[in-house]
């Protein structure tokens, strides 16, 4: 569509029913109608591995080297039984499932065919080997996904969301990755960017055709719209911060004095005897890590040595490597033992003071040998010499009963935001990519909205909301470039 004066607009409007894709036709490097061959299991030794093709020679590259109880007239969307043998000598090699996805109702979208072998990594590299020789293409990492989105069968967060689930470490991140796979976050991002389109189609109509009696919308209507869109795109950028933390995981570091029971609760996070545990104060002198999942969320543990006035050099070491590991910290617990005769208060003061500002949670331990305690502790004890201390959030366990453990659990969940189940059921924004999007739109919102009551001409408006509807465009893949592309996908196995 024209614009009026100097002003230059995109050509195309978006379509009101729907999104608009301009897919890259081509990826530099790639061959794309090429067929192309992968081991699709991980590396090393298995009761089974799958070597797949994809592309339209694949069935004929395939069928020289099997010879299959029914004949090699493969039945679509079936699992056929069979041998292995070397096309040169017709010798047998092994024993093979071969399952065949005939075109579109495929992975990619084009023929593709997995050959299940016994897991011989000599096995499976003979089959890659003699399909190479019969014309197919060793796969670049990430190609036949790469393949499924540029044949539209997946947008570009659903092939991301494919990377997620394959290097997830707990079911929860499983699940979440799964939601985005079935287009959960694509879902939401459709509703938001209709209303934007809509709004540029209208605004549109009222430039170029104002002689035909269109009517121009009112400023308040615009503004009202640019909100209308803008919330949920700040909802979603909200939920950054907890989705970052699902795909990421955490370090959560546990710190204070010595003595105060940090290795009996790292021990106690951990479910076993990781760290070594004794009377003495100081037995830790180096870091001690664990990773280990609390609700659903990767969290590696650190246990640190006691932070005091070091006694001698390894001490003093040991003291410094505590501070590095707290400062590289997400989230620090600062644990405390109140039952000690003269608790030293000012090295717990002193960790307060640097941890200001940031994740953290005081513990208050061993309260299994407080008789008569209350609900609240209050620091300092009456007859107390040190100036009053005001606790940021806290919990009280006991590492030796085990009292306390599963509130401390939640506590930590509900720091990093893990707590909302509206936002657990959603879709979430995972990645810096998305984020960086989101902002993106949200800001050229921004300048849209602060242009309208300046009066500024429609057609200047409307470059802003191109400016955000871009973005949007660019967290799906519509309008992604080559080389962000290439950054993507070339962070996926070679068989996916």
């Amino acid at each position: 569509m024209a614009g009026r004066g100097n002003v230059q607009r995109p050509i195309k409007t978006p379509c009101l029913r729907g999104e608009q894709s301009s897919r890259p036709a081509t990826i530099p490097n790639m061959h794309l109608d090429d067929t192309i061959v992968a081991i699709a299991t991980p590396p090393g030794r298995g009761g089974i591995g799958v070597v797949r093709l994809s592309g339209s020679d694949a069935r004929n590259i395939a069928c020289p080297m099997l010879r299959l109880a029914h004949g090699l007239d493969f039945e679509a969307g079936r699992a056929h039984f069979g041998e292995l043998i070397d096309p040169a000598t017709a010798e047998r090699i092994d024993e093979v499932v071969v399952t065949y996805f005939a075109k579109p109702h495929s992975y990619t979208t084009d023929d593709v065919i997995e050959i299940s072998c016994h897991g011989s990594p000599v096995v499976l590299r003979h089959v890659v080997e003699m399909a190479i020789n019969a014309g197919a293409r060793l796969a670049e990492p990430g190609e036949f996904t790469m393949r499924a989105f540029l044949n539209g069968r997946i947008d570009l967060t659903q092939a991301e969301a494919v990377r997620d689930l394959i290097e997830s470490q707990t079911l929860y991140q499983a699940q979440v990755a799964a939601r985005q796979l079935e287009g959960a976050l694509s879902k939401r991002l459709q509703l938001t960017k209709q209303k934007l389109v809509e709004l540029i189609a209208t605004m549109e109509a009222g430039v170029d055709f104002a002689e035909d009696d269109v009517s121009v919308i009112p400023d308040a209507q615009i503004l009202a719209r640019i909100a209308a869109v803008r919330e949920p795109l700040s909802e979603l950028l909200a939920s950054f911060a907890f989705g970052k933390v699902v795909h990421e995981g955490l370090t959560l570091a546990i710190v204070g004095p010595p003595n105060v029971g940090k290795s009996s609760l790292f021990n106690r996070l951990v479910e076993h005897e990781r760290a070594i545990v004794t009377a003495t104060p100081g037995t830790t002198r180096d870091l001690v890590s664990e990773t280990v999942s609390i609700g659903g969320i990767p969290v590696r543990l650190v246990d640190t040595a006691g932070i005091r006035a070091a006694t001698d050099e390894a001490e003093s070491i040991g003291v410094r490597k505590s501070m590095e590991a707290l400062a590289e910290a997400d989230l620090a617990l600062i644990v405390l033992d109140p039952s000690a005769n003269d608790p030293d208060l000012s090295d717990f003061a002193d960790l307060l003071g640097k941890t200001e500002g940031r994740a953290r949670l005081v513990v208050v331990n061993k309260i299994d040998l407080l008789p008569g305690r209350v609900a609240g502790i209050r620091f300092p004890r009456p007859g107390d010499n040190h100036p009053p201390i005001r606790l940021p959030d806290w919990a009280q366990t006991s590492a030796l009963t085990g009292e306390g453990i599963a509130e401390l659990r939640n506590k930590i969940l509900q720091l990093v935001g893990g707590d909302g189940g509206a936002q657990q059921e959603s879709a979430l924004l995972t990645n810096v990519r998305q984020q960086k999007l989101v902002e993106e739109a949200i800001g050229a919102l921004d300048e849209a909205a602060a242009a309208v009551p300046r009066k500024t001409p429609h057609e200047m408006v409307l470059l802003d909301l191109y400016s955000a509807l871009h973005p949007l465009d660019d967290i799906t893949g519509a309008t992604t470039a080559d080389d962000i592309l290439n950054l993507i996908f070339s962070s996926f196995c070679i068989g996916k």
